[in-house]
């Protein structure tokens, strides 16, 4: 039995090729399984070595009769065709940690961005300055770090080094890598944390209109970049059936950034109103 997004490319290929060369291979020890193929071809012998009717029937035969197959009775340890269709307890299941996890991450970030939307409203606005406008260029740093090494895992087809909790390569392989098939999420990562310190830098030595304009797309990306994180980390646990501990960690990062700019972001909006 190969198991997993690494064991399985790696060796399966290998094993096809060495009982090729032996001239085959024995049915797996399951049990039920003989029973079940002994059942089943006794069934077909009947069927071949049952007289048919010689005589002419009085009604006209169809040109093509599908031929009665017995219906499969279900044999313990055996899985039949059409049986492995898992859901989403048996996905969450394979990667109990990792999946546990994922949740906790989501949702905190839920709770985020119902709190965000609440201090938006009610709290005043604070300029950004001091180490408040030092740790949004730092965190992007680190974002743009952690997407580009997803960015490398998806464009390279390489092996992820994922760490003790997760299956980043089963993410990573899977069809919600990229954003319509196309642009892998890892890209569009390293677009989004780019943009962020490039308005960090126009915040830094742009005049008073364009910096406040700076601070606001700084808050909507991240808002953005959170809701999307949130549709992304419930796609691992429940859908996926693995976590990701880099896609986490960019999701984390994405929501601090946006908890943090809720307070400039408020100031620079009231600035630019009253201007208008």
């Amino acid at each position: 039995m190969l198991v997993g997004s690494l064991e399985i490319p790696e060796r399966f290929p290998e094993l096809i090729e060495t009982y090729l060369a032996r001239g085959g291979v024995d049915w797996p020890d399951i049990p039920g399984l003989r029973e079940a193929i002994a059942q089943d071809t006794q069934t077909e012998e009947a069927a071949t070595l049952s007289p048919q009717p010689t005589a002419p029937r009085a009604t006209p035969e169809p040109a093509f009769v599908t031929p009665a197959v017995p219906s499969p009775t279900a044999t313990p340890g055996l899985i039949l065709p059409g049986e492995d269709n898992p859901g989403w307890r048996q996905k969450f299941a394979r990667d109990l940690a990792g999946n546990t996890l994922s949740v906790v991450v989501l949702v905190s970030m839920i709770g985020a961005v119902i709190w965000a939307a609440v201090l938006f409203q009610r709290m005043g606005g604070v300029s950004l300055t001091g180490s408040l406008a030092w740790t949004i260029p730092l965190l992007s740093l680190v974002g743009f770090s952690v997407a580009g090494y997803l960015a490398y895992v998806e464009t390279a087809q390489v092996t992820a080094v994922c760490g003790p909790v997760g299956d980043c390569n089963t993410v990573q392989q899977s069809e919600y890598a990229r954003l319509f098939g196309v642009l892998p999420i890892g890209v569009l990562g390293l677009i989004g944390y780019t943009a962020i310190f490039i308005s960090w830098l126009i915040i830094r030595y742009a005049n008073d209109r364009l910096a406040d304009l700076a601070v606001i797309s700084i808050f909507t990306m991240t808002v953005f970049g959170t809701l999307f994180s949130i549709y992304l980390t419930f796609l691992e646990p429940f859908v996926i059936g693995a976590a990701c501990a880099w896609c986490l960690s960019s999701a984390i990062i994405m929501t601090i950034l946006m908890l943090l700019s809720i307070a400039p972001g408020k100031l620079a909006t009231r600035r630019l109103m009253r201007r208008n």
